[in-house]
């Protein structure tokens, strides 16, 4: 799907936003559409044994767990975390094992089943395209997690927050099924010793299956020089780049050089956290700009700037497939439409250490009040990293956790400042937050989202109500199409005939209605082919090199050169 030549790649890559954000119903409805629609990977096994536990609504994952290509692994899961009906209500989720070097069989046959079961799901039902995002900060998951996507055929990872450089090595040995090492880094270690976390494929299933194909590999990066030393090496090359911007929702890269924070405490960025485009174009190698392109105008500048498309987060996360609790999406758009939301960008909530970006809704955690009430606690542990004791046995760490625990495992006090449990509070902004036993509290949301809502609030305007990701991505698509002064793109309406309200919405580039200089009315003699006859009026279209299949709701035009 990364092939070089016109269509041959999407215009648009719906972000892998976490925990579940991006889960199978968003990234299903964008690929249907003709777009690299993703899931997200991060947390799977924690999803899938807490909405089994759930009482799986609608008997989507148990279909998937149906069709794992080992029934006795997908048995056991069933087991092991389903409940009839679901949960009694304030019933704790039981615990998944916590990520470690040394895996159990139970930890590992649940994390390949969650990934083949989101994956599958969201490949249902069309032949478009289907990614998954995996973090590289967490590393530990990784093995078992891209075995389980690929499994059930992903056609793209992508791999952000980190340096991946270990990914295409591993993709291309579990396509084989071969036995995996991923090397780990590990706090105090030297490098005399290695320490990897390993997956070997066949003797977890028990059986030998037929080679698979290798997914693609997308690195996700924010700086030129990132993207070129990854180029340099075949063996760590990736197969394409997302250029990811400061103002992208979730984690950033640190800014570059001194640490520096604004009136309001966020991280100062600047002319050299600025991506050099035209060297990560003469990589040669496919790209897509992320971080406030989410409108059709800031499409149509990557395109121009030599970009194969655009990565968007936030348009997707508060559509109407997205995994967000209703009532959070609910308070987004209310806050968008008002003109009352604030985004900030926190540089200390993240256990990484990355910069991470905070809608700042009442009842979350961003609210420093509900966060100085949660009691510290990681138990959930994605975010874990292995640090090596005195007495040279590996143990883990999180900066969340209680402090003097933190302390005693040789962290310093002065990291855990601010830190907030991302695990337990993005599984409760999209409805699995754990219940604590005995009566105790509800883990609180902390919501995260682009800086740039230009696109929200656009759609917000077409769409009071909210809107579908297919509708989204037919009004970004809009930026691969030109406007009519610069390609014979036009209606002709027959006498007395006014332009179908949606067609002329769709047709505008930027969303609008037709106005003088444009549609309604206007001729495109010129035109003599491509041309769809809807109700009364005629959709003339012409396009330029870059056309591709364009979503428009009322006619499709199948030829190549055309556009839908």
């Amino acid at each position: 799907m990364l092939a070089p030549g016109p269509g041959a790649r999407p215009a648009l890559i719906q972000g892998g936003m976490g925990v579940a954000v991006s889960s199978w119903p968003l990234a299903r409805a964008v690929a249907a559409a003709g777009q690299l629609g993703v899931v997200s990977g991060t947390a799977l096994d924690v999803v899938l044994a807490r909405r089994l536990q759930d009482g799986d609504p609608g008997g989507h994952a148990r279909a998937a767990l149906a069709a794992f290509p080992v029934p006795e692994i997908a048995a056991r899961v069933l087991r092991r975390y389903f409940r009839a009906g679901g949960r009694e209500p304030g019933t704790p989720y039981a615990a998944v094992p916590q990520l470690r070097l040394r895996q159990s069989r139970p930890a590992q046959e649940l994390a390949v089943v969650a990934n083949f079961t989101e994956v599958w799901l969201a490949k249902q039902g069309h032949d478009g395209p289907v990614g998954v995002n995996f973090l590289e900060k967490v590393e530990m998951a990784a093995p078992a997690a891209a075995y389980g996507a690929m499994l059930a055929g992903v056609d793209v990872v992508l791999v952000g927050a980190g340096i991946p450089r270990e990914l295409p090595r591993l993709l291309s040995a579990l396509a084989r099924h071969e036995p995996v090492s991923l090397p780990v880094d590990v706090a105090g270690a030297d490098g005399d010793r290695r320490h990897t976390v390993d997956l070997d494929p066949a003797a977890l299933l028990g059986q030998a299956l037929p080679p698979m194909p290798r997914p693609a590999f997308l690195a996700i990066v924010a700086a030129h020089v990132l993207a070129e030393y990854l180029a340099r090496d075949p063996s760590i090359r990736p197969d394409g780049f997302v250029i990811e911007g400061p103002l992208a929702g979730g984690h950033n890269a640190p800014p570059r050089g001194r640490l520096t924070l604004d009136d309001d405490g966020q991280p100062g960025y600047g002319p050299r956290d600025e991506p050099d485009l035209a060297r990560v174009a003469a990589i040669g190698l496919p790209f897509w700009l992320a971080g406030s392109y989410g409108t059709p105008a800031r499409l149509r500048e990557a395109l121009a700037a030599g970009a194969a498309g655009v990565q968007v987060g936030t348009l997707f996360a508060l559509s109407q497939e997205s995994g967000l609790r209703p009532d959070l999406r609910s308070q987004l758009l209310d806050q968008i439409r008002d003109g009352t939301l604030r985004v900030r960008t926190d540089p200390s909530a993240s256990p990484t250490g990355f910069p991470f970006k905070v809608a700042q809704l009442p009842d979350t955690l961003a609210d420093p009040q509900r966060y100085g009430a949660r009691p510290r606690l990681c138990d959930v542990g994605y975010l874990r990293v292995p640090y090596l004791r005195p007495n040279g046995a590996v143990g883990y760490r999180c900066p969340a956790e209680p402090v003097p625990m933190y302390e005693r495992k040789g962290g310093d006090a002065a990291g855990t400042a601010g830190r907030s449990c991302l695990c337990n509070a993005l599984l409760a902004n999209v409805g699995l937050g754990q219940t604590r036993p005995g009566g105790g509290y509800a883990e609180d949301p902390l919501v995260t989202l682009g800086s740039d809502l230009d696109g929200a609030r656009a759609m917000l305007r077409r769409h009071a109500g909210g809107w579908s990701a297919a509708q989204a991505v037919t009004w970004l698509l809009q930026a691969r199409l030109r406007r009519p002064r610069d390609l014979p793109l036009a209606l002709r309406s027959e006498p007395g005939a006014a332009a179908p309200a949606a067609l002329a919405e769709n047709a505008d580039g930027g969303g609008g209605r037709p106005d003088a200089s444009g549609y309604n009315g206007k001729c495109c003699d010129a035109v003599d082919s491509g041309a769809m006859q809807v109700g009364q009026s005629r959709l003339c279209v012409l396009t330029s090199d870059l056309a591709v299949s364009f979503p428009i709701t009322l006619c499709r035009i199948t030829p190549a050169r055309y556009v839908r």
